[in-house]
């Protein structure tokens, strides 16, 4: 049986001409971080991005459904953005905001053009984790209250703070964090007491968060912080109107709601611009990161000038926050989504992905679940779908099968059972057909 092929692509990848992969292992295992982890019994390494897809140092070609890490949003290297980098690179690189750059003030116009209600205020940072700790003061300042509430099974970075309100034992190190934050019941249609066939499951979901606020807190709280869709914890996606309920017993208690769109943001959905207009609510703070800059350092938060009055009566300030390069970079990003109408072919390319997933859940037993919206999708693997028992090493195989034939996919999840589909929102049908025909071999092969 022939391995199935890539889609032909017009791009030559440029000779690697650098240390070999085995000396790269050896600098990383001596002198990097010993935590991180890698993909894949023998490790690639890739040295070159195109759109879609990857070059190893081999040359050999992949379609990176896994996105960097749903980081990557118009493309590898997508021309217009690395243009808009290298112009701003040559002219100045560098201008903190003690001084007026045109490129702070234009992006954050341009980026608060793209939110609901009274969300116009922005605040630049340089990753998820960041946004998401600045969001957390920015709660506590506004309300003048501590605790906060967060969901199990979320992923909020690995800050000390995002540390605190992630639950997921693997991202958490044995010291001192968590102080006055309190997880509520996952909402997970999937695993959870109300499945799908629960018309009513958000609101008894939700009603988890109100029993926190009333047991675990003094009945006030500073805020309520959910991901729009749980992107670590294996693409989870809330019943409808959880988030509806969930803000509501919130502000009632005080405090404000905040949507982590680091991994469902921009688009990626395909049905709305934002993952938490998805639930029909307009949060307090958004916090977003990773595709918002195609591969750039940067996060941001934006929230409504009631609330960011909050943090006046103090100096804010972040060295790098609004970096000149990274505002450009953002800004052409955003051209980019609206102009090439990605939006559009995540919603399009995603429910051809969608339909086709679920149809290989039809023929492998190995699939318990399919989830997701637009081109963020998840397919949990079990042992026995009567029992839901994790299949994690069998997950591990898929991935590496895939790897195998040319196609990098995610892994998420508490026990790493879940696959993870988040390319690069260009992705074409004919490459959405090359993975599903990657997986379907992989999981006949096992």
């Amino acid at each position: 049986m022939n391995t199935p092929q890539l889609p032909p692509f017009p791009h030559q990848p440029a000779a690697y001409k650098g240390p070999s992969a085995d000396e790269v292992l050896r600098l990383r295992r001596e002198f990097l971080n010993p935590g991180i982890f890698l993909y894949y019994k023998k490790p690639i390494m890739l040295v070159e991005g195109k759109m879609q897809y990857v070059w190893d140092d081999q040359g050999r070609r992949y379609l990176d459904a896994l996105g960097g890490i749903v980081t990557i949003s118009v493309g590898h290297c997508h021309p217009e953005v690395v243009d808009a980098a290298r112009r701003q690179n040559e002219l100045l690189q560098h201008s903190t905001t003690i001084y007026l750059h045109p490129n702070i003030a234009l992006y954050a116009e341009k980026l608060a053009a793209k939110m609901p209600g009274d969300l116009k205020v922005c605040y630049f940072v340089n990753s998820g984790s960041e946004a998401n700790d600045l969001a957390l003061l920015l709660a506590r300042a506004y309300t003048g209250n501590y605790d906060m509430i967060a969901l199990r099974n979320a992923y909020h970075g690995g800050n000390a703070s995002g540390m605190g309100l992630t639950a997921h034992h693997t991202w958490k190190f044995n010291t001192p964090h968590s102080f006055g934050v309190h997880h509520a019941i996952t909402p997970d249609p999937f695993r959870g007491y109300w499945g799908r066939d629960d018309a009513d499951a958000g609101r008894k979901y939700a009603a988890d968060v109100k029993n926190l606020i009333e047991y675990a807190t003094p009945g006030q709280v500073a805020g309520f912080i959910a991901e729009s869709i749980q992107g670590v914890g294996g693409c989870v996606v809330f019943p409808d109107g959880y988030l509806k309920h969930a803000y509501e017993h919130v502000r009632a208690a005080g405090g404000v709601c905040i949507a982590d769109e680091v991994q469902a943001g921009f688009g990626r959905t395909g049905s709305h611009y934002w993952g938490f207009e998805t639930q029909g609510v307009i949060p307090d703070i958004v916090c977003m990161a990773k595709g918002i800059g195609n591969g750039a350092p940067l996060g941001a938060v934006v929230t409504t000038p009631k609330i960011a009055q909050a943090l006046s009566q103090r100096i804010h300030f972040n060295t790098f926050g609004g970096n000149p390069v990274v505002c450009a970079q953002g800004m052409a990003v955003l051209d980019v989504i609206d102009r090439e109408k990605l939006q559009e072919n995540s919603l399009t390319i995603g429910n051809h992905l969608s339909g086709g997933l679920n149809r290989l859940k039809e023929k492998h037993n190995l699939i318990g679940d399919v989830r997701g919206k637009g081109l963020l999708l998840g397919i949990e693997l079990v042992k026995d779908r009567a029992t839901k028992e994790p299949a994690k090493a069998e997950c591990a195989q898929v991935v590496e099968a895939c790897k195998d034939m040319g196609l990098l996919l995610g892994k998420g999840g508490l026990q790493g059972q879940t696959i993870r589909f988040s390319p690069p929102m260009n992705i074409t049908k004919a490459d959405a057909d090359f993975l599903l025909e990657v997986l379907d071999r992989a999981f006949a092969g096992l």
